[in-house]
């Protein structure tokens, strides 16, 4: 090996040597560096590779070791574990398991116990739109209490569509982390899962998640003259559009003129 000034070394090399030696002086204040020769630097770099060599290679042969026997390295138990909807039931709480389901590559798998959900409705907005890639979204709303994971709880991912963050902050779109199926949208109190997940075995399982009403319809790619009733916005909150049942129509009408009148009454409506 040619004996090349110091200063023509790679950097990679002085830093292996050890820049902090750098301000060390001599008794003819000459800097430890320029007594170095070439040599000497290339065997200091060649022993502390052998030792970074060696150790990396143990370290991958006890991976490798662990993945052969289907061994998994523990991670962390995080606060969101122990809560629900992630925590797990343990048997002596009563929970009844009233329908199964699972995500395409079937990781995930969750029970319910509730026999009906809260509502069931059709959700035609944009964000629904995109993020299912589908004209629009079914989903059922559940407590989450209702839920028990009986596999691959901790193997989901989160995304926040208002902030477009993958961190788990609430609400928040759930999905597995393998196969990328929705899983449900985890609320600040509830859950929206999705039905075409639930394993729905008959026609009276098919009728309890039947849908009840379109959201965000004035956003919709497609018409469904179905007579559900078609709100703007959210049910309850906008108005009836489209082949809504018109009694249902009249009703709105009626309760938003009642509230009308009560503020008018109590003079909020100045």
């Amino acid at each position: 090996m040619s004996s090349k000034p110091f200063t023509f070394l790679p950097l990679k090399t002085l830093s292996r040597v050890g820049f902090q030696t750098a301000s060390h002086r001599t008794r003819t204040s000459t800097p430890l560096f320029t007594r170095l020769s070439a040599p000497r630097i290339a065997q200091t770099v060649a022993r502390q590779s052998i030792r970074f060599s060696s150790s990396f290679q143990n370290e991958k042969q006890a991976m490798e070791a662990s993945e052969a026997k289907g061994e998994k390295p523990e991670k962390p138990v995080e606060d969101w574990q122990k809560r629900a909807p992630y925590k797990i039931h343990e048997s002596n709480e009563n929970f009844k398991a009233r329908y199964e389901a699972s995500c395409h590559c079937g990781k995930v798998q969750y029970q319910l116990s509730r026999e009906e959900p809260l509502d069931s409705k059709l959700c035609h907005c944009t964000t629904c739109q995109t993020q299912h890639a589908a004209p629009f979204q079914w989903a059922a709303i559940f407590h989450k209490d209702d839920i028990n994971f009986s596999n691959g709880h901790h193997d989901l991912e989160w995304y926040d569509p208002s902030s477009k963050s993958i961190e788990h902050k609430l609400p928040c779109k759930v999905r597995c982390s393998f196969c990328h199926s929705p899983i449900m949208d985890e609320g600040r109190n509830m859950i929206l899962l999705f039905p075409s997940l639930v394993h729905l075995k008959n026609d009276e399982d098919k009728a309890n998640f039947k849908p009840r009403c379109h959201m965000f319809y004035g956003q919709r790619v497609m018409d469904i003259p179905d007579g559900l009733p078609k709100w703007a916005g959210l049910n309850d909150q906008s108005e009836l559009i489209e082949d809504s049942p018109p009694e249902l129509v009249r009703e709105h009408e009626r309760k938003r003129e009642a509230e009308r009148k009560e503020k008018f009454d109590k003079g909020e409506n100045k």
